[in-house]
């Protein structure tokens, strides 16, 4: 039998003589191996998780056209859109404000895609039903509870054209829609039939578009816009993008705390079994080095235990890991989560490192052992 052969039996026999102290410092390791797998995991997918939770506040971007045009025309509006990663890209939603009269009182109308606007503005609560067809419109709560319109209800709206021509059409209110916000007192109906009434084609005083990425993301997609597209003026939302980095940032900051805490946790318990177990062995080792044994082999004996107690219980800590984290993430975002297999081994990396670092003092005790005191019982 070699020396490494040797050696590994040696190991393996004095783990199994003490079974129920080194299944205590395996579970030890295995609970921090799970915790520190799970929180390095949900903090790598925190920002696809949160960016997609802050795209409830609504659009985190808006297109405009530049210079002194008052319209932005919609093919501007796609060619900087299809710059934008389409992994990215929540959504894009145009709009066009004018001027109309319901009843001789005086509304803004905002022309606007409606498909779109279920990306853009999630946070809309709209009583009824989008509208389906050309004539149907969305109208802001405040409008309903003056006028006392309902979903199903008839208008006649007027207004008059770019060119100075009046007219009138009958639309019909498919539903209200509540936002907390100057919403709340606007018409909405479909840009081209907006256009039809008002004329112009192809253009929009903005377009709001919904991107899930971080602020420096965000910066350099706008800088990408601005430089390809110059016709396109991109600005970004900056109460949402800041308080998306703010938020971001104390989340992972915690999931940090949290993992160091637990393995400070860890390395004190596997440093206390490792501890006792020497203090159960100084006879043993007292007589291996009566017979001759080098402080160097005792510590190698203690030291390839932490590895052999630290490889096993990373690799339990990544299994379990795995779980821990995707059973976090479809609870508070209602969704799985992606996990980046490099931090399999580097959970097993640190999970050694962490036991062989907590060995490091009870080693110490073990190599001071005099052979003549601990033989003579003293």
């Amino acid at each position: 039998m070699n020396k490494r052969a040797f050696f590994i039996k040696m190991l393996a026999s004095s783990l199994a003589r003490r079974k129920s102290r080194m299944f205590s410092a395996l579970c030890a390791i295995a609970i921090g191996g799970t915790v520190l797998l799970g929180m390095m995991s949900i903090s790598y997918d925190i920002p696809r998780q949160m960016g997609r939770e802050f795209r409830s506040y609504g659009a985190n971007m808006v297109l405009v056209a530049s210079g002194d045009k008052a319209l932005l025309d919609i093919e501007d509006a796609d060619r900087a859109v299809a710059l934008i990663p389409p992994d990215a890209l929540v959504g894009a939603t145009p709009y066009r404000y004018e001027m109309v009269r319901v009843n001789m009182q005086g509304y803004t109308v905002a022309g606007t895609v409606f498909e779109g606007a279920k990306k853009t503005r999630p946070y809309w609560n709209v009583t009824g039903e989008w509208p389906q067809k050309d004539d149907d419109i969305l109208i802001g709560s405040d409008i309903a509870e003056f006028t006392g319109l309902a979903p199903g209800d008839a208008i006649a709206i007027t207004g008059r054209g770019t060119g100075g021509a009046r007219f009138s059409r009958d639309m019909t209110v498919s539903g209200t829609v509540r936002s907390g916000g100057v919403e709340d007192e606007f018409i909405f109906m479909s840009l081209p039939v907006m256009e039809g009434m008002f004329g112009g084609t192809g253009g929009a005083e903005a377009v709001e578009v919904s991107i899930a990425g971080t602020e420096a993301e965000l910066d350099a997609i706008a800088s990408l816009i601005r430089q390809n597209v110059p016709e396109v003026s991109a600005s970004l939302v900056r109460r949402v993008t800041q308080s998306e980095a703010a938020v971001l940032s104390k989340l992972q900051a915690l999931v940090i705390l949290v993992s160091l805490i637990v393995l400070v946790l860890t390395m004190i318990c596997v440093a206390t079994t490792m501890m006792t177990v020497v203090m159960e062995r100084r006879r043993e080792i007292g007589l291996k080095k009566a017979i001759g044994a080098e402080n160097r082999s005792i510590a190698a004996e203690f030291l390839g235990e932490g590895v052999l107690l630290g490889g096993a219980g990373g690799i339990l800590g990544a299994a379990f890991g795995f779980v821990f984290a995707h059973a976090v993430c479809v609870s508070v975002f209602g969704r799985g989560i992606i996990i980046d297999w490099r931090l399999l081994p580097l959970t097993v990396l640190v999970s050694i490192a962490v036991t062989v670092s907590a060995c490091l003092w009870p080693v110490r005790r073990a190599v001071e052992v005099e052979p003549a005191l601990v033989l003579r019982g003293e």
